[in-house]
């Protein structure tokens, strides 16, 4: 049997690989590692969670022992999908580079430009980055891709599945055309096959055991059922999946849970947790220190159930992962290949769950294709939907009158609405306005109101009246009414332009309006006689115009 020892590599790689109790390679490291170490193209095709990482990064150390790293031009990069898995690549170059001299950078989101300038300025031998973070500190000038002799992009069909490839093919050109390539991945799409076929010169493929194939070592099982309601899908799926982990006893060291929506990662998450469960979210809006710290958690044991969207289904090398339940059927038949393979990691033993409803029968299928096997059926645990009552359905909080709290004062005083198809009590006080309304139009007619001119002449004819009143009044009404009579002429017309804003408001108010009101123009109330002159009149009339 091959071991570490025969590949070729450097002895401190070596060492370090000893360190780390491995003694005999995979059969993707088997084969990949040779043609790397002779400065090949490699093309790679295996299933997660067969070495793949190593593949790439033992003979990258190696090669790389020789040479220095220059400021801004790294030596080596390596691409990624996700930030998960590139500091997963992280974690095994420090593990395997221990013994050397060798540095690195990570350029991921969620962490400042300004660490990651001063890494890059020092110069790295190793530079691991997502795409999109990597264009970001070229286009800002931080970074020259001139100097990259190693290149590696891992998990190049979920670089795919994220819209990857253009920048992919960017980044491809940007590098030198004499780089060495290595390409990784579990399942290989027509588009991936078209960028190898583009940027890989003559490259050794590896492929090991079936294309798009699970591990043997993963004991799978299908949950079907149908849901008593369809509102309450969601929440009976919860049920089974809490009997499911229960079923497995002390065998469900930790587990992750994988869900197809990030709000429904969250929903479980808290669902489990308030069922007694040790669970935790993450996905891609949680920020990134939250998720590294997750993680952590989760590999050093304090968290025994991890509920992840698929950023976690790439790149997460935890090996004593026990159990994968599949909460959601993906859409995606390879991401199917890639959660199951979370679990069953270098030759452990693993078990994947998946429940499924009606809904999911055309994803089925393609993944029973894909994999070209069907999934074995498993039973609902006896007692699973039973004692879920109405309070635990999925409709919205407020069509079950939670979180609305106590209604408002002016909702408990509202009268209750009439019913307008029952007949009123009594139809005579409805009528009677109207006929009152009808009868002061018809009379309207004929009794036009007095006109402004008229109204202003009568408070003018009443005056002696109006002084015989304020004779009478008190003193202080006497002086002040001795005052408007001194006043000069000037402050008559101001009286009367004072008295014709009363017209406009106050008695406005006081009167009804009968007819067209008092808004209409004099003008138009006034009448015009046209007569006709005749001859003699005309020859009275005096001359106009100027003599010739």
């Amino acid at each position: 049997m091959l071991k570490f020892s025969d590949l070729a590599l450097d002895p401190r790689v070596l060492q370090a690989v000893i360190d780390t109790g491995y003694e005999t390679p995979t059969p993707i490291q088997e084969q990949a590692i040779p043609f790397a170490l002779e400065g090949r193209d490699v093309l790679g095709i295996a299933q997660t969670g067969t070495g793949k990482t190593a593949s790439f990064t033992l003979p990258m150390i190696t090669r790389l022992g020789r040479g220095r790293a220059r400021a801004r031009m790294p030596r080596s990069l390596v691409l990624c999908p996700t930030r998960e898995l590139a500091a997963q690549v992280a974690e095994n170059f420090d593990t395997y580079a221990k013994h050397t001299k060798l540095t690195k950078a990570l350029l991921i989101g969620g962490v400042s430009f300004g660490e990651q300038d001063k890494l890059i300025d020092r110069g790295v031998d190793v530079l691991i980055a997502t795409p999109g973070r990597l264009l970001d500190h070229f286009e800002r000038g931080k970074l020259l891709l001139t100097g990259v002799e190693i290149m590696v992009v891992d998990e190049a069909d979920r670089m795919l599945d994220m819209g990857f490839i253009p920048d992919i093919e960017r980044i491809f050109q940007l590098t030198p055309f004499s780089r060495q390539t290595l390409f990784f991945s579990a399942t290989m799409a027509p588009e991936i096959e078209r960028i190898t076929n583009t940027f890989l010169t003559n490259p050794a493929r590896v492929q090991v055991e079936r294309q798009n194939s699970a591990s043997t070592t993963i004991e799978q099982a299908l949950i079907q059922f149908t849901p008593t309601r369809r509102d309450r899908s969601f929440t009976e799926k919860r049920a089974v999946l809490r009997s499911l982990i229960k079923g497995e006893g002390e065998s469900c060291t930790n587990a992750i849970i994988f869900c197809n929506r990030k709000m429904d990662v969250d929903v479980v998450a808290k669902s489990l947790k308030a069922h007694g469960f040790n669970a935790a979210p993450i996905h891609g809006d949680l920020e990134q220190s939250q998720r590294m710290k997750t993680l952590d958690a989760f590999r050093d044991g304090s968290l025994h159930l991890l509920v992840a969207s698929d950023v976690a289904a790439r790149g997460l090398d935890i090996p004593a992962v026990s159990h994968v339940f599949n909460f959601d059927v993906p859409s995606h038949p390879e991401d199917y290949v890639h959660r199951i393979g979370r679990t069953g990691r270098a030759g452990r033993l693993g078990k994947a769950y998946t429940i499924a409803v009606p809904n999911d029968d055309k994803y089925l299928s393609a993944i029973e294709s894909l994999v070209k096997q069907p999934i074995p059926r498993g039973v609902v645990p006896e007692g699973a939907l039973t004692g879920l009552d109405e309070s635990s359905s999925d409709k919205p909080r407020e069509a079950r009158g939670e979180g609305r709290g106590k209604p408002r004062e002016r909702d408990r005083n509202r009268k209750p609405k009439r019913d307008e198809s029952a007949a009123p009590a009594s139809m005579e006080p409805i009528a009677q306005p109207v006929a009152v309304a009808v009868d002061v139009v018809a009379e309207a007619p004929a009794a036009p109101a007095p006109r402004r001119d008229e109204r202003r002449s009568e408070r003018r004819d009443d005056a002696p009246a109006r002084e015989e009143r304020r004779s009478e009044a008190p003193p202080r009404e006497e002086r002040r009414s001795d005052r408007r009579e001194d006043a000069p002429p000037s402050r008559d017309r101001r009286d009367d332009r004072r008295d014709d804003r009363r017209d406009g408001g106050r008695d406005r108010r006081e009167h009804s309006v009968v007819g067209m009101g008092d808004h209409v123009p004099d003008f138009i109330l006034r009448s015009f006689k046209i007569t006709a002159v005749t001859a003699d009149d005309a020859e009275d009339e005096p001359a106009t115009g100027t003599d010739g």
